[in-house]
């Protein structure tokens, strides 16, 4: 039986799957309706699709780093416990994989690279039949070249930084050293920017702007001349770019140093240059809506 483009917009609206799901399914039940979505629920996802919309903020960022490729990729799930099992992070990380080795262009496109003679899509899929979880790949970011990496807290944190050097003072344990030590810097201290020159002209004017309405709340300060004000500002921004940039933080392992001192002095002593080009820190659940369980609640509900 043949079936055409509505028919698989009605099974989507039916059950709530994906346009490529309620294809196969028409194709696989020759376009009847109740056979397909019989055969969505056999596969598990029609329920799948109704948890989808089930926040999912926890999860993990691991880290997959070999022959100068490294790829950090956060994957979500509902509950630490189910993020904490092997299941899960075997997932995560031959995602990482995937990324590292097939280099997709977004999450979509990640979604149909292929894992274990299957795509990650269904391989996300079988994790959730696994788990009975709503599984959601959020984000990855891949770099290049001369990479440091660092995963803290078994996922909770994974950072990537990326440098530039001679191959020869990467090679050494000094730098490797080095790269990490950057790496735990960036997850610990959070840096916004890499360094001034990356800063926005709005986000710095933004914050001017910001400081000067501070001091004219402040009865010393508020009398003073606009020009005056504004010089005093652009010390003040020297305090804002050592909280903001990665280059000029303090070095958390030795604070006689800041950060960008730090790979200089060390550069140094390898008879070469580092120069620090990038770096991404992913957090898991960041900036995500967590789910606020309340059991009295849950019991309540059970018994209505």
């Amino acid at each position: 039986m043949a079936f055409t483009a509505k028919d698989v917009q009605a099974l989507r609206e039916k059950t709530g799957c994906g346009m490529m799901d309620c294809k196969k399914a028409l194709t696989e039940c020759n376009g009847d309706m109740d056979k397909a979505v019989d055969f969505l629920r056999e596969k598990g996802l029609a329920q799948q699709a109704k948890k989808s919309t089930r926040i999912a903020a926890e999860g993990a960022v691991l880290v997959y780093e070999a022959d100068g490729v490294a790829a950090a990729v956060e994957i979500n799930a509902e509950t630490d416990f189910v993020a904490g099992g092997d299941l899960f992070k075997d997932l995560t990380k031959k995602v990482a994989q995937v990324v590292a080795e097939q280099n997709p262009a977004d999450v979509e496109a990640l979604g149909n690279c292929t894992l274990d003679g299957k795509t990650v899509n269904e391989a996300v899929q079988d994790l959730f039949l696994a788990v009975r979880e709503n599984i959601k790949i959020r984000r990855f970011e891949r770099y290049e070249g001369v990479v440091g990496s660092y995963v803290h807290g078994g996922g909770k944190i994974g950072v990537l930084v990326n440098f530039e050097t001679t191959p020869e003072i990467a090679a050494t344990e000094e730098f490797k050293t080095l790269a990490k030590d950057v790496a735990m810097q960036i997850a610990a201290v959070n840096p916004t920017y890499l360094d001034r020159d990356s800063v926005p002209a709005d986000a710095i004017e933004h914050e001017k702007s910001i400081m000067i309405s501070q001091m004219k709340e402040d009865p010393k300060m508020a009398n003073k001349p606009e020009q005056v004000l504004a010089k005093i500002v652009e010390g003040k921004l020297g305090k804002f770019f050592s909280e903001v940039c990665l280059v000029e933080q303090e070095f958390v392992k030795n604070g006689d140093f800041k950060v960008g001192a730090y790979i200089d002095a060390e550069a140094k002593k390898l008879g070469g240059e580092i120069k620090l080009v990038k770096f991404a820190r992913l957090e898991k659940g960041e900036g995500l809506e967590k789910r606020n369980d309340n059991f009295a609640d849950e019991v309540a509900s059970m018994v209505k």
